[in-house]
């Protein structure tokens, strides 16, 4: 499977990106690392997983803002404890927890959260963006510095 993700370069990226914050439990971190240290570029590598990845945030905001149980609990897979963990940690650090979207297990009942109490949708994808951003940039820095070791 490594193969055929790091094959399809870009596209892949951004797919594998995409669903890792939706409906799927998987990490796109690795694929970005294997790219970069392939050597594509770096930035775009970055800007693409950043892409991907918040458009994905995007559509777990909209089922939090739109969908239903059925949505949440069974296309997604956020139970209700993760539900509740995601909704005190909301409720402790505000909008400003949105920037921990990244962060596996919490981040995706966050931006549901965000859906769900109806977060200005522009606030909403700068805090998503910059959060991502600057995990998918640091990534790619660890990768090139530690390639080969």
């Amino acid at each position: 499977m490594v193969d055929i993700l790091s094959t399809h370069g870009y596209p892949a990226l951004f797919l594998l990106s995409f669903l890792a914050s939706t409906i799927l439990p998987l990490g796109s971190e690795w694929l970005l690392a294997t790219l970069v240290v392939q050597g594509l570029d770096p930035l775009l590598s970055v800007a693409i997983a950043t892409t991907g990845n918040t458009l994905g945030a995007c559509t777990t905001f909209a089922i939090g803002l739109f969908g239903g149980p059925f949505l949440i609990e069974r296309v997604l897979r956020i139970n209700s404890e993760s539900r509740e963990k995601a909704e005190k940690f909301f409720g402790k650090y505000g909008l400003w927890s949105i920037l921990f979207s990244w962060v596996p297990v919490v981040g995706d009942p966050l931006c549901l959260v965000a859906g769900v109490l109806r977060v200005r949708f522009g606030i909403f994808v700068v805090l998503v963006l910059i959060g991502k951003l600057a995990r998918y940039g640091i990534i790619s820095l660890m990768a090139l510095k530690y390639q080969g070791l």
